[in-house]
């Protein structure tokens, strides 16, 4: 009898998420990277927004195929499966795989969002991941949104469940003839 892995990802969705998610235009196409159980891709799904995920796990692939389409591709040894595409949104969370940072970044259209959030440098101190191959150093994440319009940005301490985060929130300027700044309202 074949032993099933556990699915990550199948829990609420993240508060981050959650809070920074009204930044989506209208029916904008998500996706969801290393996006597990789908937690997210519900969340955006039930927000009548089309999602497209991302997981390397045959499991996680089979139970967020419930909330759109989802594609199993292993990305950190594989090709990227969405080049020349980009997407009203890209979400990413408790995933860090640099060589793909560029790439994950790229996928955000123009007048899109990226929406991030994952561990930093001193998790080691709590937990894991612990390796420093899995944690963003101060200011990383910012560095790799040079070409985005930041938010909102928080790097720290969270206490429940004890971690260290760096997250943000990010638009790619609209392309317009306007000399107008896109408006993203806030809550």
């Amino acid at each position: 009898m074949k032993e099933i892995a556990p699915v990550h990802g199948l829990g609420a969705p993240s508060e981050w998420i959650v809070r920074w998610s009204h930044l989506l235009a209208p029916g904008a196409c998500v996706l969801d990277v290393a996006c597990g159980g789908g937690r997210h891709m519900r969340w955006f799904a039930g927000r009548g927004h089309a999602v497209t995920g991302v997981d390397r796990s045959p499991e996680a692939v089979a139970t967020a195929g419930a909330f759109g389409q989802v594609i199993e591709a292993d990305i950190e040894s594989g090709p990227w499966p969405f080049s020349g595409q980009a997407f009203g949104a890209v979400i990413v969370t408790n995933y860090l795989w640099r060589p793909r940072m560029a790439d994950i970044v790229g996928a955000v259209a123009p007048g899109g969002v990226l929406l991030y959030e994952t561990f930093a440098a001193g998790n080691e101190t709590v937990g894991k991941p612990s390796r420093p191959d899995f944690l963003l150093q101060p200011g990383e994440l910012l560095a790799a949104c040079a070409g985005l319009r930041v938010v909102a940005y928080e790097d720290g301490f969270i206490a429940q469940p004890e971690r260290f985060v760096q997250r943000i929130a990010a638009v790619r300027p609209a392309m317009a003839d306007s000399a107008q700044p896109a408006r993203h309202f806030l809550n």
